[in-house]
């Protein structure tokens, strides 16, 4: 199983732009063929930690000012909207359809419940694609870490073989998937954004194994950004 992990992360954008060049010549595109990648973000549901919530040193911390956008290729489009999903619960139809319906907001009404332990959702992008960007939302509607975040991009529906994984925050390989090395993270309206280097796949699967709020899993949307693989 093959594991990619961003290499160009800056804090702000003037670093982003300075280093624009890195981001292009992974994707195969020079600087000047870049773009900052403008998400359209759901109204925040909180603000504020709670004072009496213990948090592991090694969450990232909730930051107070807006994410800086990530630069890439001209012309990407969001190649999830509308396509088939599927879930580890067997739902399908209209259920499942909720992770790509562009509705982000933050309460359970908008997003895809299934029961505890670790599951998944995965969307069938309909043919092989470059992907450069995937933000994914849970339910943001109080604060929360969720589990287990794993986002992985494949070939096979399957997954059981040619799977790359682009983000992987469980660091006690507790879903039995490999120990990641990315941080959990406090779920914002912002969603989480995964540099995906423009990696090849028509599958991207999104695990998570219950929250700090619930052991329930809720996914609200998944956007993939990218274009027609050559």
């Amino acid at each position: 199983m093959t594991r990619l992990y961003p290499v160009c992360f800056h804090r702000n954008l003037l670093h982003l732009l300075w280093f624009g060049g890195c981001l292009g010549f992974l994707a195969g595109a020079p600087a000047a063929d870049l773009e900052p990648l403008i998400l359209e973000l759901p109204a925040p549901a909180f603000k504020g930690t709670p004072k009496d919530m213990a948090v592991d040193p090694e969450v990232e911390p909730l930051s107070d000012t807006p994410r800086p956008p990530m630069m890439v290729p001209k012309g990407l489009l969001n190649l999830a909207k509308g396509k088939a999903v599927t879930s580890s619960t067997g739902a399908t139809g209209a259920t499942t359809a909720q992770v790509v319906d562009g509705d982000k907001e933050g309460y359970d009404t908008s997003a895809f419940l299934m029961k505890k332990g670790t599951q998944w959702v995965q969307i069938d992008l309909g043919a092989t694609s470059e992907i450069f960007a995937i933000v994914v939302w849970h339910a943001h509607d109080v604060v929360k870490i969720y589990r287990d975040v794993i986002v992985q991009v494949s070939d096979d529906p399957g997954f059981k073989q040619g799977v790359q994984t682009l983000y992987n925050n469980d660091r006690d390989n507790s879903s039995g998937l490999g120990a990641g090395q990315d941080r959990e993270y406090f779920e914002t309206a912002e969603g989480r954004l995964i540099d995906a280097q423009g990696v090849k796949g028509r599958y991207v699967r999104s695990y998570t194994r219950g929250s700090t709020d619930s052991a329930l899993n809720e996914c609200v949307e998944i956007e993939v950004y990218g274009r027609p693989a050559p």
